[in-house]
């Protein structure tokens, strides 16, 4: 069978090259289409997977001609949620009227055409799979509707796919969320035969959407055993000093789009530092980074024991390093609960409640003075035992393994289905098809 899947970020690269891995090892070839900047041909996930024979990558510019890639391009920033809330805002909204609906409507079709045929000539079987998708995300919605609505047209399948987890327990975390209601953020995801999630957490945010039998929980593919077995092989060497003698602590930060209390983060920090058996190294989010405040403080910088990652260190790096991690509510941090390595989640320091607290209530922090408790026992007593194990082995189970730890055969064997489904759907359409003319004939 054959798969094709869109990748555009980081986050996705992360959570979707494990299940691709596993396609491949199961007999299945694909085509691998980055949509977002072309710098992650470099990625070493990306790279693994070209080094695959049965798999294909490219960057989506060099698939289209250069006419028809510019004016994707172009249609997909002037519908941006971020361009059209930034300065140059009704700069954009004014020429979607040059670009209007019938304009992108072709622009859309003739894309999805060129890149469905590119992966699925001449084949019975095969299923499109792209991440998740929210009305606010970077890819345009109008265009994945039109790749899906070609791509059933054709007899495939389509599939949405973890990109992350859902690191908070509660609901209203990012700034305006004020109502408890539904948030159709996550509406999108019905236009997907399937849409997947790794545990029930995540799934809260799609049941209004979806009907039952079109979201399916099948647990964690980027913290699964057999991916983080295989990951080891492939991690490029870290670009990290050691710091033998000192208490090693990493920070990871969250999106700006989330509502962090950014002056007690820094006073944290400063406070941290004040621990010269400590070195602490922060990490700003994969994406939106930049956006960080705490990130544009220079008086930060000039702390001798702080500092903060540049884009090539990776997270599992630091997490590699590091002998503690503080963590503002991201997903991954699962990958340090795995490895026992202590997790202090510094929910105080945010609008939310994590869900490693959530399960793991010895990780919590809540005020000031349990980080500075939580450091000075580790200073005296060492890391090696802080989890309750009762409660680390629930947040596994429920959060990161679901059923048992065969996660990524449950993927591909979801994918399969969806091939199967579709294929045999068009081939009932067709045989109908016939029969009808050939009754309209005999008639």
């Amino acid at each position: 069978m054959k798969a094709l899947f869109f990748l555009r970020h980081y986050n996705d690269i992360d959570h979707i090259t494990p299940v691709i891995s596993k396609w491949i090892e199961s007999g299945h070839t694909c085509d691998v289409i980055l949509i977002g900047n072309p710098k992650f041909r470099d990625d070493y996930r990306i790279q693994y997977l070209a080094t695959l024979a049965a798999v294909r990558v490219a960057h989506i510019r060099e698939l289209l001609p250069a006419l028809v890639y510019a004016a994707w391009r172009i249609q997909t920033l002037l519908l941006s949620h971020s361009l059209r809330r930034s300065l140059i805002g009704p700069f954009a909204v004014a020429l979607c009227r040059i670009f209007d609906n019938e304009q992108r409507e072709r622009t859309w079709r003739i894309t999805a055409h060129q890149l469905l045929r590119y992966s699925f000539v001449n084949l019975d079987k095969g299923v499109v799979v792209f991440d998740w998708i929210t009305k606010n995300s970077p890819v345009c919605l109008e265009w994945v509707e039109t790749v899906v609505s070609m791509a059933h047209t054709m007899g495939l399948g389509a599939v949405s796919l973890p990109h992350g987890d859902s690191p908070h327990a509660n609901q209203l975390i990012r700034h305006g969320e004020w109502s408890l209601q539904p948030n159709t953020l996550y509406s999108a995801g019905r236009i997907f035969d399937k849409l997947v999630v790794p545990n029930e957490l995540c799934a809260k945010r799609f049941y209004p959407f979806m009907t039952d039998h079109s979201l399916a929980i099948l647990g964690s593919p980027r913290y699964c055993d057999e991916w983080l077995a295989k990951l080891k092989e492939l991690l490029p060497p870290a670009p990290l000093a050691s710091s033998s003698n000192r208490l090693k602590i990493a920070m990871f930060l969250r999106k700006d789009d989330f509502t962090i209390f950014w002056e007690e983060v820094g006073e944290v920090i400063r406070m941290i530092a004040t621990f010269p058996e400590i070195v602490l190294v922060i990490k700003p989010h994969t994406r939106g980074g930049w956006k960080q405040s705490l990130t544009k403080d220079a008086s930060l910088r000039r702390l001798p024991n702080v500092s903060i990652a540049d884009d090539y260190i990776h997270s599992i790096h630091l997490m590699n390093w590091a002998d503690v991690i503080i963590d503002l509510a991201t997903s991954v941090v699962f990958e340090a609960v795995k490895a026992k390595k202590p997790v202090l989640a510094a929910d105080y320091l945010h609008a939310g409640r994590s869900a490693v607290a959530e399960f793991i209530p010895e990780t919590e922090l809540r005020c000031r003075d349990d980080v500075s408790q939580k450091i000075e026992e580790f200073l005296s007593n060492g890391c090696n035992s802080f989890y309750i194990e009762k409660h680390r082995q629930r947040f596994i189970k429920e959060m990161i393994d679901n059923y048992d730890v065969d996660v990524l055969p449950r993927y591909v064997s979801l994918l399969e289905t969806q091939a199967q489904i579709r294929s045999e759907g068009k081939i009932k359409s067709n045989n109908n098809l016939k029969r009808s003319q050939s009754d309209l004939r005999i008639s």
